[in-house]
Order: C-alpha cells, then sequence, then structure tokens
C-alpha cells in the first residue's frame, strides 16, 4: 500500500501584479491627467514562483534554498495557505503550523499570553487545549515576566522565542520555519534545532527556509533550489547542496582588494596600536577570497602602532557563518615573538593545507597585550573569506580530517 503525500504542488505560480508610475497625490492625477505628454501606464506581471511541482511524503524534512528573491517565502505562504496560486493545483493535508517573518501572526498591542491565545487558536487549539499548554509554551520561549508586556516592546530574538515556541506547541502534522532561526542568540538557537530533531523523530513534516547551508545538510533529507522562482532542482540533499553551491560559489575565487577596515565595524581597544587591513593569500601571495579545501592560505595582518608596544599577542578567531567557533591561533601561542613594535608592519599567518570544508567564514583579529590581554585593539567579525567545492568529495560537517580507510576481510 503506497503512501499518499501529505504536501502536492502540480504546476503552481503565484504572479503579482503591480503598475509602475501610478499617481501618489490627487495633484498627479490631475497633471498625468491633463498632460499632453501622458502615457500610458505600463502594467507588469512579477512571477514569483512558475512551474513548480513536487511532493513531500508525511515524516519528510525538505530544505529550500536559493537567492535572496528567489521565491523561497512565496512558496512557504503557499504551503501555509497564506497566498493562493494564480494557476496549478496546491493539495495539502494535515494542520499546518508556520513560523515566517517575524511578528506574523502578533498583535503588537496585545501582550505575549495574550498573543499566545490569539495565535494558537488561529492554528486551531480550543481554549481549553490552549489552556493546557500554556505554561509548556512559556517554560520553552523562556520569556518569563515578559510574557505579560505588550510584543510592540519585545526584541527581535523575544519575537522569534514566542512564534517558534507557540508554533511547535500546536501539535502541527506540517510545521513550517522560514529563515527566522537566525535571529536570537545560539543557545536559543540550538534549543530549537534540538525541538525540531525531535519532532522528526516523532514523524512531523517539516519544511524550511534557511541560508545556512550546514544547518539544511544536517536536517534535512531532499532539497529544493528555486532560482527565480523556477526549481533548478530537486533530489537528496548532499546531491542539490552540491549543485547549488557549486553555482552559488563558482564565480567568488577572483582576487579582491585589501578587506580595510569599515567604520561599520564592532572596534574595541585603547587604539595604542590599529589593524588597518586584513588580506587572505593563496600560496604564490595572490589575494583572493575564496580558497579550497586543502588549498593553503595565508592570512596578513597589516598594523600600525601610535606609540611604542612591546611583543604584543596577535590573535585570530574564525567562525563558521552558523556562529561555530573553528579555532583561535595567535603568535605567543606558536612560540613567535615579535619584541618591541614601533610604527607600521605587518604579520602573517600560514595555514599550510586548509582542512574546512564548504561554507563562509568570518575572521576576528586583534592585538593584545600577551600578559596582561589589555586589549589595543579588536575588530570583531570584521573579515571573511569563502571555501568553496572541489578540494574534497566531503560536504557534510566542519573539517576533513587527514586519514585512511583499512578493511580486512578475515
Amino acid at each position: 500500500m503506497s503512501i499518499e503525500p501529505i504536501i502536492r504542488f502540480e504546476s503552481v505560480g503565484k504572479r503579482f501584479f503591480f503598475t509602475s508610475e501610478t499617481p501618489q497625490s490627487v495633484l498627479e492625477m490631475i497633471i498625468t491627467f491633463f498632460s499632453r505628454r501622458r502615457r500610458a501606464q505600463r502594467s507588469q506581471d512579477l512571477w514569483a514562483v512558475r512551474d513548480v511541482s513536487f511532493e513531500v511524503l508525511p515524516g519528510e524534512v525538505i530544505g529550500i534554498v536559493g537567492r535572496n528573491g528567489s521565491g523561497k517565502s512565496t512558496l512557504l505562504k503557499l504551503i501555509a495557505r497564506i497566498l493562493r496560486p494564480n494557476s496549478g493545483r496546491i493539495m495539502i493535508d494535515g494542520r499546518t503550523s508556520a513560523l515566517l517573518e517575524l511578528g506574523a501572526g502578533f498583535h503588537t498591542d496585545l501582550t505575549g499570553r495574550e498573543n499566545i491565545f490569539l495565535n494558537a487558536s488561529v492554528l486551531g487549539l480550543s481554549k481549553e487545549e490552549i489552556q493546557e499548554r500554556y505554561q509548556d509554551i512559556v517554560e520553552f520561549s523562556e520569556l518569563g515576566d515578559f510574557i505579560n508586556m505588550p510584543v510592540k516592546h519585545y526584541s527581535s530574538g523575544m519575537f522569534m522565542r514566542l512564534g517558534f515556541s507557540v508554533a511547535i506547541h500546536v501539535d502541527p502534522d506540517i510545521l513550517i520555519v522560514d529563515e527566522i532561526l537566525a535571529v536570537g542568540d545560539q543557545q536559543f538557537q540550538a534549543k530549537c534545532i534540538d525541538r525540531i530533531l525531535d519532532m522528526m523523530k516523532k514523524g512531523t513534516t517539516i519544511i524550511i527556509v534557511s541560508h545556512n547551508l550546514s544547518l539544511i545538510r544536517k536536517l534535512c533529507t531532499r532539497l529544493i533550489w528555486l532560482d527565480k522562482g523556477i526549481p533548478r532542482a530537486i533530489g537528496p540533499t548532499m546531491e542539490v547542496a552540491r549543485q547549488y553551491m557549486a553555482y552559488s560559489f563558482g564565480t567568488a575565487n577572483k582576487s579582491l582588494t585589501d578587506q580595510a577596515v569599515s567604520q561599520h565595524v564592532k572596534r574595541t581597544g585603547s587604539g595604542d596600536a590599529e589593524i588597518t587591513a586584513v588580506r587572505f593569500l593563496n600560496q604564490h601571495e595572490e589575494e583572493q577570497t575564496a580558497f579550497k579545501t586543502g588549498d593553503s592560505m595565508i592570512i596578513e595582518v597589516i598594523y600600525q602602532t601610535h606609540k611604542p608596544i612591546d611583543d604584543p599577542e596577535f590573535g585570530l578567531s574564525i567562525f563558521r557563518d552558523d556562529g561555530v567557533h573553528v579555532a583561535s591561533p595567535s603568535n605567543l601561542i606558536s612560540g613567535l615573538h615579535t619584541g618591541l613594535l614601533d610604527g607600521a608592519g605587518k604579520i602573517r599567518y600560514h595555514i599550510e593545507r586548509l582542512p574546512l570544508l564548504p561554507a563562509d567564514y568570518q575572521l576576528t583579529a586583534g592585538i593584545h597585550d600577551g600578559v596582561t590581554n589589555f586589549q589595543y585593539d579588536n575588530l570583531d567579525r570584521a573579515f571573511s573569506f569563502r571555501i568553496i567545492p572541489g578540494g574534497t568529495e566531503e560536504l557534510y560537517g566542519l573539517v576533513e580530517l587527514p586519514s585512511r580507510w583499512e578493511w580486512d576481510p578475515a
């Protein structure tokens, strides 16, 4: 006996209609009407998604990837029945709980408590069912006394906590999660992911949109890759992720100018010494920001001291785009002492073979006293580089381990 899909899209398209050159006031309407050079208004159709067909079986976890504007959020809203298609047919079988953009479904003048009852009732729970689950919702959200505060005073992270907590406690057959999980602190994000994993084990069907490919690879069984509203690939996670990453990173391996320090970067320290630029160099000492697993890399830190500083410590911290802390090397840890610095100079960190797997990475660079840890300058995640596909067949995880396999048939 075959299993019936819980979600089915058949040649679905969603079109948004808008008119350009629309008068914005009564005066503009009069001028437009009587002008001899009046031009006919041009109508334009924007197809957010077009000719999309796929099926989702109960218990599957489907990821949707694509660049900004590719139609991912529109597709989620079609599944959640917030939007209706202009063409094709959609069949949904089961209760759907959607966690979309921040604040969606909340009444800003109501308290968190009142919004719990409002949201849960819209999602199909009775008053008695909401009362039974109310305490669990509040405890998971960790909002405490803030639950009695009007949500218009909530931060984006508090909105996410409340929205996610309500969404998972209505026992949905289908859970829809947009990029909203990127909001909030790491601890709560990890808590949300753990709950999603629990729901997966219980057979909940999950549709998730995220730019975090590491998360997508961890959670999803299949991927849908949208490009300008049209499915470019639908299939197993690793296969589609490989295609999407190769496409997205394909033009990234170009030399760029020095990553000079932006005025918007979070900078702390006394200013007695400053980092003026950071460069990522290949084995030929050519500058680039895209590397492959296994390549060599030189991180060059260019600095300027404004007074003599004796034997400072130059420290680096590397983070993956999802916040995972990869490493924190420094010159003193490696045994390199600079002695007295007075003026401009540069220091280099050599990585003989990059073990990192494809993803985007951020770099923090700092100068401080190696004994007292007094900061002269620190630039938090101010610089970035990328590991692109092609250096290894491995895509899942953080690093490629130097290793080999051995088989003994005896």
